[in-house]
């Protein structure tokens, strides 16, 4: 099944500049999330944010916060728990996911959002824990609870769906 960017929202999960530093290759998922953001927001698809206690934690990274149509603070790893379901657009079915820490606040948020009826879709290039068997112990959970890893590029053709879509080219600038 094809990914619809009709049908879509990125949710990008706890990408605080506090957190950041200690995640594994966190540049790269900075830089992957930011992409996947920018696509999004080219494409009409809605960028939702989660921070995790924010006071204590800060904000999200600025070139993400800036990207965001809604940002939710929250204390539950669960974003679910605190706001997330009411803020998303009742046409969106299908949940790209980014973030950090994947094996706790990105798996207990995509866990739920699977038990309501979500296909949800985490980024396997832009997604990291501190230590990388954390992630790849958590999308081998996600796998085995019916979520589908995939990323950035296959996204971002897939809600374009064809070459003479109006914006290829300036996704394929930010793709290449």
């Amino acid at each position: 099944m094809l990914i619809n960017a009709s049908e879509s929202a990125l949710l990008v999960i706890d990408l605080q500049q506090k957190l950041l530093p200690a995640i594994h290759d966190n540049e790269a998922i900075l830089a992957q999330a930011v992409r996947m953001a920018t696509i999004a927001s080219l494409l009409g698809v809605p960028v939702i944010a989660t921070e995790q206690i924010p006071d204590k934690l800060g904000s999200n990274h600025p070139d993400v916060r800036r990207l965001c149509d809604k940002v939710l603070a929250k204390s539950h790893f669960d974003a679910c728990a605190e706001g997330l379901l009411p803020a998303l657009p009742t046409s969106v079915r299908q949940i790209v996911m980014t973030g950090c820490e994947a094996h706790i606040c990105m798996l207990q948020t995509a866990l739920t959002l699977l038990e309501r009826g979500y296909r949800v879709l985490p980024l396997l290039d832009a997604c990291g824990s501190r230590k990388p068997g954390d992630r790849d112990a958590a999308f081998e959970r996600l796998r085995r609870a019916g979520a589908v890893p995939v990323t950035v590029e296959m996204v971002a053709y897939e809600w374009m769906r064809d070459s003479k879509h109006p914006q290829f080219r300036e996704v394929l600038k930010l793709i290449k």
